[in-house]
């Protein structure tokens, strides 16, 4: 890896240095640079984007995954339609597509699309709907839906996560570290969301994993497999219809072959022949990483988590998988309660007594605050009724050489991101924005108790 590439804060000081365009000639030498890397080097470098249905805008930072300030958007929609929505998703748990105008730093693009998008942190939607605003739900949001090519410098798609923290800033130092770890990963900014002319709500917005994502993270043409929360790594036979609700192809030209071999080799080989050609289907040295990636930020959420969250991502030069981590809203101690949406155990959007502890963020070593999931994370030690089991995590640390690999990333990861105080650093700078530019959304006690949590959550 070039060493520009290495961590997000030494980009940063750099950009500072020599500016934007001096920045993207460095990281183009990256080559598979993290995807945060690229999206950035390409947002600096522009001087302005021209979007079908929105007009143009001069770049003077890093467009909206600049995590240097608190960005604004805005999305309206017929009210109509959102009920619809609504309605289609509490019927029958569909995500449907409806259409709206989306403004971002005061740049407006129509013929915009949104849907939902989560699943734990749509619990309190399914339940009832009632008193579940639209501000405070998870959203896939496209630009380029209707109107091709539509982007905002060079985004046309993001996604609006939720937290059972008020911050998110648990999420967005976990995908920094994720990049400095040298895995790809997604860009991260905190917004202010109004929807409909709501009250401003401090969300965290995520580049979807798409096309441009991949083209961003990876050298080589491939295929992206997201694996669904109702699945699971099981092998289903060589019909690529018994796998429709257990993975989606994100991208390219549909064609499941390449996962149906790999869950058959996963699930079907021997002992011995696992351990001898793992190697010819997966990236075992960014697996090994992944796992002690994920023990060491506690997220128990993630491959073998409750939401099964992960995506598989085929190399076509080298019929390799890569495991993609996704979804980090429980890292570092977070733990889902009442459905994990903003505001956790006080509702929808609801706030906690300046002070107290976040919501849903258990004291290191207690239980989760109002019983949501079971405390403890890390590959092979989920546990608890919502966990699943994975048949390529648990093969995988039954070998004990594959097991080594992993004990030696887990040692390697301490020493650089934590012990090396880039995760200090990171968390700093995060929370000084927040401080700064969004103090009538959460108060500077507030950002202080989560950022405690999260210290403590890594010094254990």
């Amino acid at each position: 890896m070039h060493p520009t590439c290495k961590t997000p804060a030494a980009i940063r000081r750099l950009r500072a240095v020599v500016g934007a365009v001096a920045l993207t000639l460095a990281l183009a030498a990256c080559g598979t640079a993290g995807a945060g890397d690229a999206d950035r080097a390409a947002a600096a470098s522009s001087t302005a984007a021209e979007s079908a249905g929105g007009g143009s805008e001069t770049a003077t930072g890093a467009g909206l995954f600049d995590d240097g300030t608190v960005h604004t958007v805005a999305i309206s929609y017929d009210e109509a339609d959102y009920a619809e929505l609504v309605a289609a998703y509490q019927g029958s748990a569909e995500k449907i597509w409806i259409e709206a105008t989306v403004t971002i730093d005061g740049v407006t693009y129509e013929q915009a699309a949104i849907r939902l998008k989560g699943n734990s942190s749509l619990f309190g939607l399914r339940d009832s709907g009632t008193g579940t605003e639209a501000q405070t739900l998870p959203w896939l949001v496209r630009l380029d839906r209707e109107i091709e090519g539509q982007s905002h410098l060079g985004v046309s798609a993001f996604v609006v996560r939720s937290n059972s923290s008020e911050t998110a800033l648990n999420e967005a130092l976990a995908l920094e570290l994720l990049e400095a770890a040298g895995l790809a990963s997604e860009s991260s900014a905190s917004i202010r969301l109004t929807m409909n002319g709501s009250a401003e709500e401090l969300r965290l917005v995520v580049k979807h994993l798409d096309e441009d994502w991949e083209e961003a993270s990876f050298a080589a043409d491939g295929l992206l497999y997201k694996a669904e929360s109702e699945g699971d790594y099981s092998y289903r036979g060589d019909d690529p219809a018994a796998y429709e609700d257990v993975f989606d192809q994100e991208t390219g030209e549909e064609d499941l072959t390449p996962l149906i071999e790999f869950l058959d080799f996963v699930n079907n080989s021997d002992d011995a022949t696992f351990a001898a050609e793992l190697d010819r289907y997966l990236d075992v040295e960014a697996f090994a990483t992944y796992l002690a990636f994920e023990e060491l930020i506690d997220n128990f959420d993630d491959i073998d988590g409750p939401g099964n969250n992960s995506y598989l991502r085929y190399d076509a030069e080298t019929g390799r998988m890569t495991v993609v981590a996704w979804d980090h809203n429980l890292a570092f101690g977070v733990r889902n309660v009442n459905g994990g949406g903003p505001g956790g155990a006080g509702g929808p959007g609801g706030q906690r007594p300046t002070g107290q502890a976040p919501v849903g963020q258990a004291p290191v070593g207690q239980a989760p605050v109002g019983g949501g999931f079971p405390t403890g994370g890390g590959p092979g030690a989920m546990g608890g009724p919502n966990a699943k089991s994975n048949p390529l995590v648990e093969r995988f640390l039954a070998d004990d050489t594959f097991a080594g690999l992993v004990t030696r990333a887990k040692a390697d990861l301490q020493a650089e991101l934590f012990d090396s105080g880039l995760a200090d650093e990171l968390l700093a700078e995060r929370a000084a924005v927040l401080t700064d530019e969004a103090a009538d959304l959460v108060d500077a006690a507030t950002v202080a108790a989560e950022v405690a949590a999260i210290t403590a959550s890594i010094a254990t």
